[in-house]
C-alpha cells in the first residue's frame, strides 16, 4: 500500500522564538520546526551545542534573508558549573582530565571572579566548530592531536553569581559574540585553585530578543497549524535595532523595482523600510555618501503574512 503523500511545502514567513530542549542539535530543532509547520524554507540564526538550551530564534521564508542580524548580537546565558573536576571538553561531555578538592567561599569567588569582566581574552576550546585547513577543531581533538590557538578578546558585561552550595555554582553572563562560556567556566575554575566545567547552559537573551513568548518543540506539537502561524513573530523582529523609514507611495514604488529615493540620512547607516500608509515592511536600505537611500534587501509583500510586521503589530 502505498503512504498517503505530505501536502506540498507551504509559503511560511515570520519568526519562531524557540526553547530549544537538551540532548538535540540546532539543525534538528529546526528541521522538527520545519516539519511542523510544512515550511518550505527555514533556516537558524546561529547554533546551540547540544547541551544547551534555550532561545534559538528560527526563520522562516523571508525572514530568512535577515538571520545574518543576530550573528554579532551580544548574547545573556545562565550557566551550571561543577567545580573541583576538569574536562577535555570543558563540559560534561568530556573525559576527565583531573578532580581536586572544593573549598570556595563566595569571597573566594568573588575575588577570582573579578578579572572575568570587561574585555578578556579566551584561547577557544579544540572541541569547537572553528575551522584550521578547511577542517573543525573537533576533529583534531578527536584524533588526539592539540593545536595552538591564537587567543580571542571578547567582551563580558555581566558575570553575577546566583548560587554557590558545595561544588554547584549558578552564574548568569552577559556577554559578545564570540564567547564560550565552557572556555569561562574552566579559566573560572582555574583562578579558584580547583578547576570547573560547565554542566548546564541555557541561552536566555539574543540582542533585543529573549526567551518571553518562547515555545518548545513538544508544545508547538501540540497546536493547530493556524495556533502555529499566530506563534511566529513579524518578519522584521530581527532588527529591531535598525533605524525606520516611512515612505510615501512615490517612494514605496521606487523601493519596490530596486531604485534608491532621495534621503536626508547619515552616510552608512541602514534603514528598515516601511510603506507609511500600510506599515507594511519592506527591507533594509542603507544610505550613501551623495544623499541617495539604497534597498539593499527587500521582502516579497504578496502575501499576508511576509507583509506583517513589528510596526504594525
Amino acid at each position: 500500500m502505498n503512504k498517503p503523500r505530505r501536502a506540498p511545502r507551504r509559503r511560511v514567513d515570520g519568526v519562531l522564538l524557540l526553547d530549544k530542549p537538551l540532548g538535540i542539535t540546532s539543525s534538528a530543532a529546526l528541521q522538527k520546526a520545519r516539519w511542523l509547520y510544512n515550511a518550505a524554507k527555514a533556516g537558524h540564526t546561529g547554533t546551540l551545542d547540544p547541551l544547551a538550551t534555550g532561545l534559538l530564534p528560527l526563520c522562516f521564508g523571508e525572514a530568512t534573508k535577515f538571520a545574518g542580524e543576530l550573528l554579532d548580537a551580544d548574547k545573556s546565558y545562565r550557566a551550571t558549573l561543577r567545580l573541583g573536576v576538569t574536562t577535555d571538553t570543558a563540559d560534561a561531555e568530556g573525559r576527565v582530565l583531573a578532580t581536586r578538592p572544593v573549598a570556595v567561599t563566595e569571597l573566594q569567588w568573588r575575588t577570582a571572579t573579578a578579572d572575568f569582566r570587561g574585555e578578556i581574552e579566551q584561547i577557544p576550546p579544540m572541541y569547537s566548530a572553528l575551522k584550521r585547513d578547511g577542517k573543525p577543531l573537533y576533529e583534531y581533538a578527536r584524533a588526539g592531536i592539540e593545536l595552538e590557538r591564537e587567543p580571542r578578546r571578547v567582551t563580558i558585561q555581566r558575570l553575577e553569581l546566583i548560587s554557590l552550595i558545595n561544588d554547584e555554582v549558578v552564574i548568569d553572563v552577559d556577554c559578545s559574540k564570540g564567547t564560550y562560556v565552557r572556555t569561562l567556566a574552566a579559566d573560572i575554575g582555574e583562578a579558584l585553585g580547583c578547576g570547573a566545567h560547565l554542566t548546564a547552559l541555557r541561552r536566555t537573551r539574543i540582542g533585543d530578543l529573549d526567551l518571553v513568548g518562547s515555545i518548545t518543540l513538544a508544545e508547538l506539537e501540540q497546536l493547530s497549524v493556524e495556533a502555529r502561524d499566530a506563534r511566529l513573530s513579524p518578519v522584521d523582529a530581527l532588527l529591531a535595532n535598525v533605524a525606520t523609514a516611512s515612505l510615501d507611495a512615490q517612494e514605496t514604488a521606487r523601493v519596490l523595482h530596486g531604485q534608491g529615493i532621495r534621503w536626508e540620512g547619515v552616510s552608512g547607516k541602514r534603514y528598515r523600510l516601511y510603506a507609511a500608509d500600510k506599515g507594511v515592511f519592506l527591507g533594509l536600505a542603507e544610505q550613501s555618501l551623495d544623499g541617495w537611500l539604497n534597498p539593499s534587501r527587500l521582502v516579497v509583500t504578496d502575501q499576508p503574512q511576509a507583509v506583517k510586521s513589528a510596526e504594525s503589530s
